[in-house]
């Protein structure tokens, strides 16, 4: 994965670089010649291949103000770095390189495809502003915690991720909880993802993606109400003269900066209970696992025993019948000498009504055998399917206390932020 510096020296993109670069682009086109007399406008060029050239540094870019596809791949880059320029940028290749750390893509909001494979890379973050990204590919770095998964929610056009040869990649939910948790995604690990997958990996975490969009949905009025909050405390700059009369001229900055703190307070404790959703999703889904096995394995059991009453119960009937002959033999002998009841004598009459009162006791034994076992099944898989379906519901409903006692929590913060403001004013 980690690519290291060749023999030849690390460089830094510098001016002689970047016209060798052009001018071997630009020898193939027509402008070529017109180039080589009147000299190269880097702001004029829209494509940059920079790859394969043992680049440590990214710098002197600030020229290329119009560029649009830039190839930085397959050299030693550790930073990405130098790139606030280049707002027109719509195609980033920086694969094969060293980078450890997503970061100085802030100013990129054009971006569509980008490409970070085969780097240093842990964690999936700092892409926020690049709300038009399309093509996403981290394959061969070192992801390994799905909470990532759930970061690229926010990418509405994302329809291309790749993140194959990452250790999150062995999970063995990896296809399923992608696909469930971005569904607008339409090509993972370049392969197209079929519509029934689609629906089984909806069904597999319908719990935790209802649960995900509420809280979503909290976030996204909380973040509504915030900006409201944002206009009003702009317009409550015109009464700044009367704060500074009152001798109060840093209110509103100390205002301002309460707020902010509430709303980082509110962003924290929803991304902690977010946290704590996944992990006790995860707690859960292996308990339930667990007790599904042990509720197989005590059905196994179960049918065992009564397999082995059943071999009794035939052996029982064999006997008994072997008995049952020998006594009405006796019996038609005269020589029956046994002490038995007149209700028991008259079952001895022929053959025929001593098998069929042996073969009906038979058939009622095994019927008993049999509704027994099919008792002790129905009850305990019941059982099973209550137990697992009331912890989801427990869970379901601590969640949603959780989330609306930090939403009271913080309502309560901000009115008690509120009145201060205005009883400042008002003394």
């Amino acid at each position: 994965m980690n690519r290291l510096y060749d023999s030849m020296e690390p460089r830094v993109i510098d001016d002689d670089m970047l016209k060798l670069a052009v001018g071997e682009q630009s020898s193939q086109e027509e402008t070529g010649e017109l180039a080589k007399q009147e000299g190269i406008l880097f702001k004029d060029v829209l494509s940059l291949q920079l790859d394969f050239r043992n680049i440590l540094h990214i710098d002197n870019l600030w020229q290329f103000e119009n560029l649009r596809k830039l190839q930085l791949d397959n050299n030693v880059i550790e930073k990405i770095e130098g790139l606030e320029n280049l707002t027109h940028l719509v195609w980033l290749d920086l694969s094969f390189n060293n980078i450890e750390t997503i970061e100085g893509l802030d100013t990129l909001v054009n971006l569509e495809d980008l490409s970070l494979f085969n780097n240093r890379i842990s964690n999936i973050d700092s892409l926020d502003a690049l709300v038009k990204l399309q093509v996403l590919s981290l394959g061969n770095n070192q992801i390994d915690n799905m909470m990532n998964i759930i970061y690229l929610r926010q990418f509405r056009c994302l329809r291309m991720l790749s993140l194959s040869g990452n250790p999150i990649s062995e999970v063995e939910d990896y296809k399923m909880f992608i696909c469930a948790y971005l569904p607008d995604l339409v090509y993972l690990d370049f392969r197209r993802i079929d519509d029934h997958t689609k629906e089984v990996a909806e069904a597999k975490h319908h719990y935790s993606i209802e649960e995900l969009k509420h809280r979503e949905n909290l976030m996204q009025a909380r973040l509504e109400e915030e900006q409201v909050r944002r206009e009003e405390l702009e317009r409550h700059k015109s009464l700044s003269a009367i704060r500074e009369e009152l001798e109060m001229p840093n209110i509103e900055k100390m205002i301002l900066e309460c707020s902010t703190d509430i709303s980082e307070l509110f962003d924290a404790l929803m991304m902690l209970e977010m946290q704590l959703v996944e992990q006790l999703e995860e707690t859960i889904s292996m308990f339930e696992r667990n007790i599904v096995n042990l509720v197989g394995l005590f059905i196994e059991n179960v049918q065992s025993l009564m397999a082995q009453c059943r071999d009794l119960e035939n052996h029982h009937h064999e006997k008994l019948l072997e008995i049952s002959i020998s006594t009405l033999e006796k019996a038609v002998k005269g020589d029956l000498d046994e002490d038995l009841s007149e209700d028991v004598r008259a079952l001895f009459v022929d053959k025929d009504t001593i098998v069929n009162a042996v073969g009906a006791s038979h058939d009622i034994h095994l019927l008993k055998i049999d509704n027994r076992e099919d008792e002790l099944v129905t009850r305990i898989n019941s059982w099973c399917t209550r137990l697992v379906d009331k912890i989801h519901r427990d869970e379901i409903m601590r969640n949603r206390k959780r989330v609306k006692e930090i939403s009271l929590y913080i309502d309560h913060m901000k009115s008690e932020l509120d009145n201060l403001e205005y009883s400042d004013i008002l003394d």
